[in-house]
């Protein structure tokens, strides 16, 4: 006598067995645990490092930068800056319009996203007042930092977005 079939049993293909759920669990962890790692990884070594170790000490030296800011001010200097790629040039003159022979310049290109690729320019006085630098400098977008001193004391910082083509 032959086994008969019954209709519901047709199109079953194997049993799910304790072995086939364990495997699926595996696999899916598995991927899970994979795509985990290589974004971690890919976080870990793209963040640029900690900004502020401490938001009392971030807190005075922004009291510190509000206050420097308020002399800078009132001291009505004027400071032109061009920068090309390749060049950067930076004109000072004091309140009445003449040179500042007296003051040192520091230039410094920021990177707005990654501070690992920041660049300190090398300034040379050209003349009173006038200064040049002729670093090479990646195009893109950069945070300009222009700060003069005297006798080691910031007397004027002035920072601006610049596009380099």
């Amino acid at each position: 006598m032959a086994a008969r079939r019954n209709a519901s049993d047709e199109g079953k293909g194997r049993p799910i067995t304790g072995r086939t759920v364990l495997a699926c669990f595996i696999g899916f962890f598995g991927i899970v645990f994979t795509a985990n790692f290589f974004l971690v990884r890919a976080a870990v070594t793209s963040f640029g490092g900690l900004e502020t170790e401490s938001s009392y000490k971030a807190g005075l030296a922004f009291r510190a930068e509000s206050e420097a800011a308020a002399a800078q001010d009132a001291r009505h200097w004027q400071v032109d800056a061009h920068i090309e790629p390749g060049r950067l040039d930076v004109a000072a003159r004091d309140a009445d319009g003449n040179p500042l022979t007296d003051v040192a310049l520091a230039a410094t290109l920021q990177h707005p996203t990654n501070r690992r690729l920041d660049v300190a320019l090398d300034p040379v006085r050209v003349s009173a007042g006038q200064w040049r630098a002729t670093d090479t400098v990646a195009s893109g977008q950069w945070e300009l930092v222009i700060e003069l001193s005297r006798e080691g004391e910031r007397m004027f910082r002035s920072t601006n977005r610049v596009i380099i083509r």
